[in-house]
């Protein structure tokens, strides 16, 4: 029905940046919401940002606001993440989801990707 696919990640040096791409394939209607998340490694897995294209809201972890940019590209049907100054705890596997309505909480999406990995240096 859905299926979300993560692109962009890779190694950075602490200081650089990156942007990450979620392409949704499928037509069946997967919510208004899409997320980011990170599982850094030995940690939970936790919110990054969020955009709900309903409310035209966006959300932000304390740890990523004014460095982080969720964005909508329509002609490509895709969110992409920009992470500019990206420092070593940036390290992770990033993860798009979808869902009906924006959250802070996984539970609340849907659909997965399977992550990219980034990999920030020192």
């Amino acid at each position: 029905q859905v299926q979300l696919e993560e692109s962009g990640g890779g190694l950075v040096q602490a200081g650089g940046s990156l942007r990450l791409s979620c392409t949704e394939f499928g037509r069946t209607f997967s919510g208004y919401a899409k997320g980011w998340f990170r599982r850094a490694p030995g940690k939970e897995r936790e919110f990054v940002a969020a955009d709900d294209r309903r409310t035209g809201a966006t959300y932000y972890a304390d740890s990523v606001k004014g460095r982080f940019t969720i964005s909508r590209d329509a002609a490509k049907n895709t969110v992409d993440l920009q992470m500019n100054n990206l420092k070593f705890e940036d390290t992770a596997v990033y993860y798009c989801a979808a869902g009906v309505v924006a959250d802070t909480d996984e539970r609340a999406y849907n659909y997965w990707g399977q992550g990219t990995q980034v990999t920030v240096s020192s």
